[in-house]
């Protein structure tokens, strides 16, 4: 028997108020767990972002995976029209290769403290008997464009040099990183921020210095195209100014120049990780310079020049702009050179002193910065010093830093009170491995 018409009809409109509310509910349920899902998402993909390893291009420069990941283009600005026509760097804009990007800048890992080799490095305690000792100096980057060359039209190609006191004339050898093409010819290059061109003049008080050799391994030897690198190579020459790092072709870039020095013999290598384009490569016959993205030949080059020579020394451009601490690819290149054969690494390209690092009783040090450039905004590129090796023929070698201000187009010596404070930073980036003392001589942590 069916219940009463009135009945059911208050069984339907109960009935109906309920579905609503189960719908509101459900609705609810879903909104609440798509935010959840959501939230989950971002949050796991920022951690995979940040937890991301480096590229193939960061893996070990012991062996040569990299080829392939060489930059071919540079990501900047469109070409100065003029060569000359505003290039004073403050190093904002600077292209990092392709291969390279900010992120993975950020995310790439910290050098590592080595385990203790048993190695010290440094000359021994008695030095003396080792026979003769030789002295090098090192200086950091340097140009005569842009406002430099301004200036130095106005004092005199000597400018750069006059307050150094002789210090390139009383060791016996001198190398400093010449990051410009000099060239009165030459097509400055597309797509680069920051195009040099300086004149074959200013080599003539670069060599009464007492300047010796000049590594042309860098990120603007081509700025003035291979025409340019052809007018560089021919004007260092002329004077008698040795250069390494770039040639008419793959051989002699990579080649050795040799030096002998109170019959102690010296090798020196230019290399670079750091150029915009992959063309600018030295090939077998293309000219270029010296690059090791691909570090086989640079590897090989050091082998056979510790074949000839006492004493082998590498000065390499690398690393990242005006970042104070050597990252990983720095440190596990410079340590696969040491590995070939190379008893010294003198690096650059950063505009900032970086630390120095002991390695199986050698010496690293990261970043020479500036030396004779402009002045950028930026306060650590202010700061610079002259790296002084003294080496016997066992190639055991001491570093003491020598502190100068780097001022437009000129390095100043440092009063004592900054030179201590120099000293102090640089051991803060050297990750607890060395101890400076007052005089600015390097030496090993027992840690």
């Amino acid at each position: 028997m069916y219940p009463p018409r009135s009945r059911r009809r208050d069984k339907r409109k109960a009935s109906g108020h309920r579905r609503p509310k189960r719908v509101w509910v459900w609705m609810n349920s879903i909104l609440l767990l798509l935010i959840i899902a959501i939230l989950s998402y971002v949050f796991m993909e920022g951690s995979h972002n940040n937890s991301t390893p480096p590229p193939a291009a960061q893996s070990s420069a012991t062996t040569s995976p990299e080829a392939s990941k060489m930059p071919v283009a540079e990501t900047t600005t469109a070409p100065t029209s003029s060569p000359q026509a505003s290039i004073e760097p403050t190093f904002t804009a600077e292209p990092v290769p392709v291969e390279t990007s900010k992120a993975e800048i950020e995310a790439s890992p910290s050098p590592t403290k080595p385990a203790d080799s048993g190695s010290i490095s440094g000359l021994p305690q008695d030095a003396d008997s080792e026979g003769e000792i030789v002295k090098l100096s090192f200086g950091g980057d340097v140009i005569f464009a842009g406002k430099v060359g301004e200036l130095l039209k106005q004092t005199g190609y000597d400018y750069p040099y006059a307050q150094l006191n002789g210090l390139f004339t009383q060791d016996d050898l001198s190398i400093v990183n010449l990051e410009t093409p000099v060239t009165e010819g030459g097509v400055g290059a597309d797509n680069k921020q920051f195009v040099f061109k300086s004149p074959p003049e200013a080599l003539d008080g670069l060599k009464a210095a007492g300047i010796d050799a000049v590594n042309l391994a860098n990120n603007h030897t081509l700025d003035q195209g291979e025409q340019g690198l052809r007018d560089t190579l021919s004007n260092l020459e002329s004077r008698g100014i040795p250069h390494v790092g770039a040639g008419i072709n793959e051989e002699s870039a990579y080649t050795a120049q040799y030096f002998e020095r109170k019959g102690i013999k010296i090798a020196v290598l230019g290399f670079t990780r750091v150029i915009p384009h992959s063309d600018w490569q030295a090939t077998k016959n293309k000219p270029g310079v010296a690059s090791v993205y691909d570090s086989e030949k640079g590897l090989k080059a050091i082998t056979e020049a510790k074949k000839q020579a006492d004493l082998v020394v590498v000065i390499v451009h690398w690393g990242t702009e005006r970042a104070s601490q050597a990252d990983a690819k720095q440190q596990s290149l410079g340590h696969s050179f040491i590995d070939a054969g190379a008893d010294l690494v003198i690096g650059g390209h950063p505009h900032v002193l970086q630390g120095i690092e002991p390695y199986k009783g050698k010496w690293i040090a990261y970043s020479t910065g500036n030396f004779i450039f402009t002045r950028s905004k930026t306060p650590a590129t202010w700061e610079t010093a002259v790296f002084q090796a003294e080496c016997n023929i066992k190639s055991q070698c001491s570093i003491q830093l020598k502190p100068f201000d780097a001022e437009l187009g000129q390095p100043v010596p440092m009063n004592p009170e900054a030179g201590q404070m120099l000293f102090r930073k640089v051991e803060s980036l050297s990750w607890g491995l060395i101890t400076i003392d007052s005089e600015g001589k390097v030496v090993q942590s027992s840690e």
